[in-house]
């Protein structure tokens, strides 16, 4: 998505920045796991269609994309590559035409220990500063295999309830609706984020 392009949200745990070409080869490598490819209920792709994706993710007007980095190792490396310090990624993606304020999350974390807290760290800012401030969206939305106990209990503490369950598809749909009072706990939440100016690449350590 475009309107996140130059943006980059720096966090306690993690840093946010738009998904550009750097991410790919790391990302791909990811992505030939079958464990994430049967979590994300995704199929293993070749190099050249992982650019050809991203590409894509970033013209796209309803998908907008973050990667996740350790906010602590890319801190405290100067010079470090943002591909070294690579975690996750974050997806906000707005489908459904016929209600332009309800947006469907995805979380991958990848490299990293998955803990709740660090689920949250990642889910509050993208929820509150992208999708509410700047999107203008009440509801978000989270479908998420049966048996990924860790993610469902990450969105559960981000106060997401179940409103519905497939067995044909075998997931569970989780909601926020934000309230007035659920998004001043966002908010709350996401008051030590920083909203910066990212250009590919060039974003530096504070």
């Amino acid at each position: 998505m475009r309107l996140n392009q130059n943006t980059m949200l720096l966090g306690k745990k993690v840093v946010l920045v738009p998904y550009t070409s750097e991410h790919v080869p790391r990302y791909h490598e990811w992505m030939k796991s079958e464990e994430l490819q049967r979590l994300t209920a995704s199929e293993p792709l070749t190099l050249e269609q992982e650019y050809a994706m991203q590409r894509s993710w970033r013209e796209d007007a309803d998908k907008c994309t973050f990667v996740v980095l350790d906010a602590e190792k890319w801190q405290a490396q100067p010079g470090a590559t943002e591909e070294s310090c690579m975690v996750g990624d974050v997806n906000l993606f707005l489908t459904d035409l016929e209600d332009p304020t309800l947006g469907e999350i995805e979380v991958m974390i990848a490299a990293w220990d998955r803990r709740v807290g660090v689920g949250a760290s990642l889910l509050a800012p993208l929820s509150s500063l992208r999708g509410v401030t700047t999107l203008g969206l009440t509801k978000f939305e989270a479908k998420i295999g049966q048996g990924n106990e860790p993610s469902i209990r990450m969105f559960q503490k981000l106060h997401f309830e179940q409103v519905a369950a497939s067995s044909v598809f075998q997931e569970v749909t989780l909601r926020l609706t934000v309230s007035e009072s659920e998004h001043r706990w966002l908010l709350e939440q996401t008051s030590h984020v920083e909203e910066k100016p990212y250009r590919d690449g060039s974003a530096e350590p504070c």
